[in-house]
This record gives C-alpha cells, structure tokens and sequence, in this order.
C-alpha cells in the first residue's frame, strides 16, 4: 500500500477499500466475491465485543487511523459491513438517508429522534440499529461523510451539535426525492447472518 499523509487522505482510502469490498461482492469473480464475503462477515462480528474486535484490525489498521480515531473507523467498518452498497450516495447524509425511509415508513421517525438525542457513548448501538433500518428498504449513506461526522462529534460537543444540527436539517428537508427513487440497485445477498440484535422499529 502506497503511503498516504494526510489523515483525510487515509480515511477516504480506508472507506473506498470498504466499497471495493461491495464491488467485489458482485464481480463475477468466485474466489474474490467469497473472500470479500469472508471479509464482511468478520467485520460484523467484530461488533460482538472487544475480543472479536480484532476480526477488523487487519482491514482497518493498514490505513494507519489516529489513535483518537481508531474506535470511529472500526465502527464505521462494522457499519459498512451491515449494509455493503456501492458508492452511490454522495454527500447523503444520516439524517438525509433517514428522510426517505420514514417517507416510506413513518414509524421509524421515532429511531431517528432518539439518535439525534443520544449521549456520544450510546451512539455506536443507535447507528447499529439505524443502519439496519436502512439495509432493510436498500437506502444507502455516504460512509466517507459518515466517517468525517463522527469524527467531528469526537472532537468537541459544539462540533458534536452542529453534525446533529445538519442532520436534522437534512431529514426536515422539505424537497423530498420521490418514493421510487428511494430504493436502490438490488444488492448481492450476504449469505452469513449478522451477529447484530434485531431492531424493533
């Protein structure tokens, strides 16, 4: 791996392997698709707890995060491994993703209320759950901007607001994309289950 600087520069390289993961997924290929599947099962496992953390290291870790980041990149990882999808959601937000799913299914404002209102240590378990929320209606999110999200809230609770600020924001939009435009390109199934607990939206 060629040596990249900037810390931006790492994090983007960190997520564009993640999509690539998805890429191969539907390549064609037996041998990459299966170890790329291999790949995403041991991402989600990692979610288990701290020994099964180290599933992730080795996809993660090559991309050199900053120690103060390096909880934020296994989860966004993990995150990515629960919903795989191409890279085909510039700049859409959390709060964006969540307005075209609760324009399909009101019922799940309420989950979106509650990850915007969550201490910063809650806050892996609720995008856990809000990301399962949007696999299950094939909406996808931005995981680069994700990943830069989390990493301002860490920063500082003023940078943490006004990520949650435009997040809402984005979710009140009020020019809302049609109904059929909601719903991405059908994803390659994942054969293993996710060791996740299911959400009761």
């Amino acid at each position: 791996m060629d040596p990249i600087v900037t810390i931006d520069g790492r994090r983007q390289a960190l997520v564009r392997h993640l999509y690539g993961l998805h890429q191969a997924l539907g390549s064609g290929n037996p041998q990459r698709s299966a170890e790329a599947r291999r790949t995403l099962a041991r991402l989600r496992r990692a979610f288990a707890g701290r020994q099964q953390e180290a599933e992730a290291y080795d996809v993660v870790f090559p991309h050199d995060p900053p120690v103060e980041e390096q909880e934020l990149w296994l989860l966004v990882a993990g995150l990515f491994a629960l919903h795989p999808h191409a890279d085909n959601a510039r700049r859409r937000s959390i709060g964006g993703a969540m307005r075209l799913l609760v324009a399909d299914r009101p019922s799940a404002a309420r989950r979106f209320t509650q990850l915007l209102s969550v201490d910063p240590a809650a806050m892996p378990h609720y995008l856990r759950q809000t990301i399962q929320l949007l696999r299950s209606d094939g909406i996808s999110v931005d995981y680069q901007l994700l990943l830069a999200d989390l990493v301002k809230m860490h920063s500082s609770r003023e940078e943490a607001h006004r990520v949650r600020l435009r997040w809402a924001r984005d979710y009140h939009r009020p020019n809302r994309q049609p109904t059929s435009q909601n719903t991405e390109t059908t994803e390659p199934e994942l054969t293993e289950e996710a060791d996740v607990e299911p959400v009761d939206a």
